[in-house]
């Protein structure tokens, strides 16, 4: 086992708890549900400020374009935050890409809004894991990496997103853009387990809206003029539902459509998500679902409009990641942390990343539990353990050159 030089003994030394705690606490009184854009504006400039105080270019980017069909089959376009980008040496001979997400699930009427201390060491609160508190420990791991500037400088790329919880639809063409040349990723998801158990693999995610039009008649007078859309949306949803098996999980989660009971409903939209293990799975069901979609419309002769796909696409653990989890858990070993990973069919920005073919991690963030809920909490002694464990695998990154 490598033992730690005194350099990197100093570096990890100047991580301090106090001021991630004062941050996490702060930024987490600010409400950042995904759609709360003026939250997600003041958020946007404290981080901008709070990463200023590193080497490089920090910029606000504005959110790519997004669609969304509403329950009538209209198209609309969706407001994102922006989103902040650093850029650090970017002449550099290594390049590595660090993500995190400023957004969380908790809108701005939600009742959740405050923290509270459960017991010493465990504080609740909204985003206090998801992942305000991994923003935290990425921006002291980088500050301690600056500090100890002894081995052959890295260049690096930091994006905090404003929507990674609902898909990343206007931050996945800046995300895939950073990726490009990277030799690594650490994403700072919260970890896996409270013990501090990593994600490996993970499953795909796709959504879909299947717009269906049929045509409307009365249902008493000439019912069998009409094309009823609803009914059609149901066949598609019991068809792509028997596509379910080992490897695939697919869901359809709502039918929007219907009217009056004495009128045929012309219209109906069935929505869809689906979770390949692999990308030969994935493969699969796109075949399958506009072959389906091309039956159901023979069928019951209506017509039909697929609109979405895989935001997320699926994260197999390639020799690559292997290697990148061997490093991550021997810098555990060398401060006495014991560092695992297990697959998970959970999603996030780690997927897109791996699609890009650059090897991450993406749940090297704080230990706490019960996201997405008002019971989410942080183990507040892991910000100082996570930030050493990235501020030394880093380190170790720049001293190998590679993988």
């Amino acid at each position: 086992m490598q033992t730690l030089t005194t350099h990197e003994q100093a570096a990890l030394d100047s991580i301090r708890p106090e001021p991630m705690l004062k941050q996490v606490e702060a930024w987490c009184a600010i409400n950042t549900g995904s759609a709360n854009l003026k939250g997600l504006a003041v958020m946007a400039q404290l981080l901008r400020d709070a990463f200023g105080t590193l080497p490089g270019e920090v910029e606000l980017i504005d959110p790519a374009p997004v669609e969304r069909v509403n329950a009538d089959g209209s198209i609309t376009g969706v407001q994102h935050g922006q989103h902040l980008l650093l850029t650090v040496r970017p002449d550099a001979p290594m390049q590595l890409l660090f993500t995190g997400h400023m957004d969380t699930v908790f809108p701005s009427d939600h009742a959740f809004q405050n923290q509270k201390w459960v017991e010493d060491g465990v504080l609740n609160g909204p985003g206090v894991a998801d992942m305000k508190g991994g923003i935290a420990v990425m921006l002291a791991a980088l500050h301690a990496v600056e500090d100890a500037r002894h081995n052959d400088p890295i260049g690096y790329q930091v994006i905090i997103n404003s929507d990674e919880e609902v898909g990343s639809p206007s931050s996945a063409p800046l995300i895939a853009h950073c990726a490009k040349g990277k030799t690594a990723a650490l994403t700072y998801e919260p970890a896996a387990l409270p013990d501090g158990t990593l994600a490996g693999a993970r499953a795909g995610s796709g959504n879909f809206s299947i717009i269906l039009s049929g045509k409307s008649a009365h249902a008493g007078r000439n019912p069998d003029d009409g094309r009823n859309a609803l009914v059609a949306a149901a066949d598609l949803a019991l068809r792509l539902k028997a596509l379910h098996r080992g490897g695939l999980s697919v869901n359809p989660a709502k039918i929007d459509g219907g009217g009056p009971n004495n009128v045929v409903p012309d219209h109906a939209i069935l929505r869809v998500n689906c979770r390949p293990q692999n990308p030969e799975t994935e493969i699969f069901f796109d075949t399958e679902l506009r072959k389906t979609v091309a039956d159901v419309e023979l069928a019951h002769e209506v017509s039909a409009h697929i609109h979405g796909g895989f935001g997320r696409p699926p994260k197999p653990l390639t020799q690559q990641a292997e290697k990148l989890f061997h490093l991550v858990r021997d810098c555990g070993r060398e401060l006495g942390l014991d560092i695992g990973w297990k697959s998970t069919g959970g999603v996030c920005d780690g997927n897109n990343i791996a699609a890009c073919g650059v090897p991450v991690i993406d749940t090297m963030g704080v230990r706490g539990g019960a996201i997405h809920s008002s019971d989410e909490y942080l183990i507040t002694e892991s910000l100082t353990e996570r930030a050493r464990l990235s501020a030394l695998t880093i380190m170790r990154l720049a001293q190998k050159g590679s993988l």
